[in-house]
């Protein structure tokens, strides 16, 4: 090439071999720099393409394993519930057991069927209330809703002894019924309570008094001589009123077994809670805003239908990524324990109720062992997801991750080709300055 001044194709060149070294060096320091050979979809279009798949398979399978973590922790809720529901259980195995023994008075088993009460209160109480999650666990499901409760064999059955002494009638909601305590007429024959023409009694009742249909619970809490007694005369004991309701009633009512009297409200609220123990959970007293005394009674739910949770430990939407358990709705009408009575003059209830329990705790057993196997289950399960989850990445950082050393090598080698074009690129600058000695 001649000496020309028109155009300098050595510093041309050496400019545009240094701007291929400037573009790729600065792709290696933003590889460097960010730890990802592939930025953007130019870098490896086939390779993003694959990488972004993988990462689709880790993040919904690091998810699942997730889920199945989830899955261990509401079935461990579940199996603690049922270890105090098996606690209860065997305490009720020891109760009826003990209550079977002849050596036992009547008033014996009534204390212990008071303990019973108590257990399998709680038993059905924990049922209701345990929840993982805002999901009851041990409720059940009701047309397919889970946890939804109703009380419709309670209500059916106390409706007709109670529903007229419930202005609010009974609450298939809640399964509460508050029921008036009221105070008979002064004259309490006309009502169908009877006493003394000498004596007159302060009495409370529940029930719709002279209804032959209904229970009527009555509560004598004092009595007093008549005003109209003759001098001399003897009043009655609370002890022979109450006597004389329970006994001479049917001179005045159709139906006399509907009515039975009481000394205390413990023994009337205990003798409720025993008619209707296969319905009644808890009968309580409280005072309304009125500051009327009234009972709250508590009735056990209906039977509903196991609850049935998915579990969903894989990536994709097929069905084999769904792991089910099913729990049924251990309540103490689910455990055939509602009405469990070990009360009486004779060994017989108890005897009986000492298989209702046997049966009961193998109930619990068997819902405990399949809850322990699902828990096994996840727990292979999640080994496996993040098993698979860590393989994945390894391949996904293959084809998306900066080999450091490879990019470190590139690097070092394109600053030494960057220094040597800036050199050329100055001497070929230079080069053109020989043609001004011609000029001279």
């Amino acid at each position: 090439m001649g000496m020309i001044v028109k155009h300098n194709l050595t510093a041309m060149n050496s400019n545009r071999m240094l701007g291929i070294t400037t573009s790729s060096q600065a792709k290696a320091t933003e590889k460097l720099s960010s730890g990802y050979k592939i930025n953007r979809a130019a870098d490896d279009a086939a390779g993003l393409a694959i990488s972004e798949k993988m990462r689709k398979q880790i993040r919904g399978l690091t998810q699942a394993s997730l889920n199945a973590q989830d899955g261990i922790s509401a079935v461990q809720t579940a199996d603690g519930a049922l270890n105090e529901v098996h606690d209860m259980i065997q305490r009720l195995t020891e109760l009826t057991v003990k209550a079977a023994n002849g050596t036992l008075s009547e008033t014996d088993r009534d204390a212990v069927q008071r303990e019973v009460d108590q257990l399998v209160t709680e038993i059905d109480r924990v049922s209701t209330t345990t929840k993982f999650n805002e999901t009851y666990l041990l409720r059940g499901s009701n047309g397919g809703t889970a946890g939804k409760l109703t009380y419709n064999d309670a209500s059916n059955a106390l409706t007709d002894a109670f529903a007229a002494a419930a202005p609010d009638g009974i609450n298939a909601n809640t399964g509460t019924i508050k029921l008036d305590v009221n105070t008979p007429d002064p004259n309490p024959v006309s009502d169908g309570l009877p006493a003394s023409s000498n004596t007159e009694y302060k009495a409370k009742y529940v029930g719709p008094i002279g209804d032959p249909n209904a229970t009527i619970y009555v509560l004598v809490e004092s009595t007093s001589l008549s005003p109209n007694a003759p001098a001399g005369a003897d009043k009655m004991s609370v002890r022979e009123v109450i006597n004389q309701i329970n006994g001479t009633v049917s001179q005045v009512l159709a139906n006399p077994s509907n009515i039975k009297a009481f000394s205390s409200m413990d023994e009337l609220m205990a003798t409720m809670k025993a008619d209707y123990g296969e319905d009644i959970r808890t009968v309580t007293t409280y005072v309304d805003e009125n500051k009327d005394l009234k009972l709250r009674v508590e009735t056990f739910p209906d039977i509903n239908d196991g609850i049935d949770v998915s579990l969903h430990v894989g990536a994709d939407s097929a069905n084999d990524n769904k792991i089910y358990m099913n729990i049924s709705m251990l309540s103490a009408r689910g455990l055939g324990l509602n009405g469990l009575k070990v009360s009486g003059d004779t060994h017989e209830s108890a005897t009986a109720a000492i298989d209702t329990v046997a049966d009961a705790l193998q109930r619990v057993s068997a819902q405990r062992s399949s809850l322990g196997a699902i828990q096994n289950r996840l727990e292979h399960t999640i080994a496996n997801l993040d098993n698979i989850v860590e393989n994945t990445t390894s391949a996904e950082a293959a084809i998306r991750d900066t080999d450091m050393a490879t990019q470190m090598v590139e690097y070092s080698n394109n600053q030494i080709l960057a220094q040597a074009g800036q050199a050329m690129l100055a001497q070929a600058n230079q080069a053109t300055s020989g043609v001004m000695s011609l000029l001279q």
